[in-house]
């Protein structure tokens, strides 16, 4: 659930999500220009970062600096729904790379746009 936009926030983006077992946050990436931060509210989810696994319970909370090239993502491995909240940046210039797979997310002339690793579009 969108909760910064209703609010008018501009600078930055607040989403209230939950997860069912079994599901991921996102493919695994990083961010080039903004910073990300989570923390969660229910349930536990498993942190998966560059260093391996982490599992997050409620009130525990981690954050993902731009530019720093540690891919992240966060998978419901309980058998129970997880909710947390995700709080991040809204640079228009930001780049996303997605370390696992072939696809990067780049900023032309304003838009998104989600490509290969070679910087190809999909066809």
């Amino acid at each position: 659930r969108v909760i910064g936009d209703p609010l008018g926030l501009t600078q930055f983006g607040v989403n209230r999500v939950r997860l069912a077992p079994g599901v991921m946050s996102s493919q695994r990436h990083w961010h080039s220009h903004e910073d990300e931060f989570v923390i969660i509210l229910e349930g536990e989810l498993t942190l998966v970062t560059d260093a391996g696994e982490q599992v997050l319970s409620p009130g525990m909370a981690a954050g993902f600096p731009a530019g720093s090239g540690d891919g992240h993502h966060m998978i419901n491995k309980s058998e129970q729904d997880a909710v947390y909240l995700e709080v991040g940046g809204r640079d228009g210039q930001d780049d996303v790379d997605y370390p696992d797979i072939d696809m990067i997310r780049r900023t032309r002339d304003g838009a998104k746009v989600f490509l290969r690793k070679d910087e190809t579009p999909y066809e």
